[in-house]
């Protein structure tokens, strides 16, 4: 079987718009002042911005373009955690149904103007009704101006996901002035770190950067000159870091014995679960699937360890969660329930009534062809007889969801709670009807996870994790890693739910 190199694991969480977190603290000096390296930081990265404007950008690989521009009202830390931005800090009322935003008053706009309250708000307002930056605010009724330096947030419902995602990339400030002459897609006007040049950027190929005087958060972006290279081919962009046109790659497994040759700093993390999607738990669309025996026997009968070697190169763990490796609620343990085991399969399908197998639809797109051989022999073997749908993207996206299961790839979050919510309890492009209020073991545990706060909370996640696994909610095949390469003297942070991490995860060092 043919591997899947790691870069096109990441354009199946691209292509399908997922936003698609070892951890620590964002990486500094210990001193506080800038560490030795380059002035200059030049990024190969994956695919070109999706657009300047941030109600429409894809949080994924847009990462590093949105942050140059644009300030943040609130960022992440390594372990997904909100910390504060252009927010200085925020208060959550007893009640859970409004959050106060302390806004600093000393950013100011490309365009001289002032961030101010009302800014803040016109920015919030616009980015409520974006087409992708709107899943930030589902749960808010309005904002409000409390005084000259303070957002109130209006909430329909308690929502402990909102900081997380505006901490993800859907809080990005931008001119009012901008918004309302509809030229943000193309010309950004933002308080960011940066300014774009549109006289030495060629959109497409390479974009280049002025910084920007007196940024009120300089020592966050050490490098007096930056430029972003969208390079596509893996080849090409490691080619360009060779040459030293770049010096920060979204890097290939492939190249990682040759990164250290160079003497490369290299840096990775999960980014996203592969495996097949099971949209159908009550038997609804596909008897079968509607009973756990036959659920558990699809997870007793793909080697997810072996399908990580053939098509990931092993970059990354075999799992059957969905909660990030290395996080606090992913649990190694659990990686043994389902120890690949096609006796145990076979029996459990007996068990369950379909001793001769059963016939089942599933669509196929070219994106995913490198996992269909494994995925075709363990089924056959099984006794599940496939008729394969084939379709082109994105057609994909908008009929796999229909079939009682899918073959996908879907990015993970750095936050627990916002895991919930976007693998199992909320409308999403590959879960259109959610059925866990069906189940009578997973439904009082999202109850639980969704009313609990702190320590309890935690618990209840714990819990729901493990009964994820043993309801065999999806058959989870492993997590594959983001891998960057960087050049000595430029240290990088990866993080779960960013594709490639905005600029404040990248520092002299």
């Amino acid at each position: 079987m043919k591997r899947m190199p790691l870069a096109l694991a990441a354009a199946v969480a691209a292509t399908l718009a997922l936003t698609s977190c070892s951890a620590g603290a964002t990486p500094s000096p210990s001193d506080g002042s800038a560490a030795d390296g380059p002035d200059a930081l030049n990024i190969g990265n994956f695919l070109d911005v999706t657009s300047w404007d941030p109600s429409l950008a894809d949080i994924g690989f847009d990462g590093p373009y949105l942050s140059a521009v644009y300030d943040a009202l609130i960022a992440l830390d390594a372990d997904g955690k909100p910390v504060p931005s252009l927010a200085t800090e925020w208060t959550v009322a007893d009640d859970d149904l409004s959050i106060d935003l302390d806004i600093r008053t000393d950013a100011v706009f490309s365009d001289g103007t002032p961030v101010d309250v009302d800014a803040v708000i016109t920015s919030l307002d616009y980015l409520k009704q974006g087409a992708r930056s709107g899943e930030a605010y589902l749960n808010v009724s309005a904002f409000e101006k409390v005084d000259d330096d303070t957002v109130r947030i209006l909430l329909t419902q308690r929502d402990d996901t909102i900081l997380y995602f505006m901490g993800l990339g859907r809080s990005y400030v931008v001119s009012p002035a901008a918004i309302e002459a509809g030229t943000l897609g193309s010309e950004p006007i933002g308080s960011g770190p940066y300014v774009l040049d549109g006289d030495t950027s060629i959109a497409g190929a390479e974009y280049h950067f002025t910084k920007t005087t007196d940024h009120w958060d300089a020592e966050a972006y050490p490098f007096a000159d930056l430029a972003i290279f969208p390079i596509t081919d893996a080849t090409a962009r490691h080619n360009a870091m060779l040459s030293g046109q770049i010096n920060v790659q979204y890097g290939d497994v492939a190249n990682l014995e040759q990164a250290k040759q160079q003497g490369w700093n290299t840096a990775e993390r999960v980014s996203g679960w592969a495996g097949l999607v099971i949209t159908d738990h009550t038997g609804a669309k596909s008897e079968p699937l509607g009973k756990l025996e036959v659920r558990q026997a699809l997870n007793y009968a793909f080697d997810g360890a072996a399908i990580l070697a053939a098509v990931g190169s092993g970059a990354g763990v075999a799992t059957n969660q969905v909660f990030p490796d290395g996080g606090t609620i992913n649990d190694p343990a659990l990686n043994e329930t389902y120890a690949h085991n096609m006796d145990k399969a076979k029996k459990l399908l007996a068990d369950a009534g379909y001793a001769d197998g059963f016939e089942i639809s599933m669509p196929m797109s070219p994106i995913f062809e490198m996992w269909k051989p494994s995925a075709e022999q363990a089924l056959t073997e099984l006794g599940v007889k496939v008729t394969w749908d084939n379709m082109q993207m994105p057609d994909y996206q908008l009929n796999a969801p229909n079939y009682p299961m899918f073959i996908s790839f879907l990015a993970m979050d750095g936050n627990d709670v916002a895991t919930v919510a976007r693998q199992v309890t909320s409308v999403q492009w590959f879960n259109p009807a959610p059925d866990y209020a069906q189940n009578e073991v997973i439904a009082p545990l999202v109850e639980r996870v969704q009313t609990e706060r702190g320590e309890a909370q935690t618990d209840a996640v714990e819990e729901l994790n493990k009964a994820l696994v043993d309801q065999a909610w999806w058959s989870v095949w492993y997590q594959a890693n983001n891998i960057y390469y960087t050049a000595s003297g430029i240290q990088l942070q990866p993080i779960v739910g960013m594709m490639f991490p905005t600029l404040r995860y990248i520092t002299q060092g």
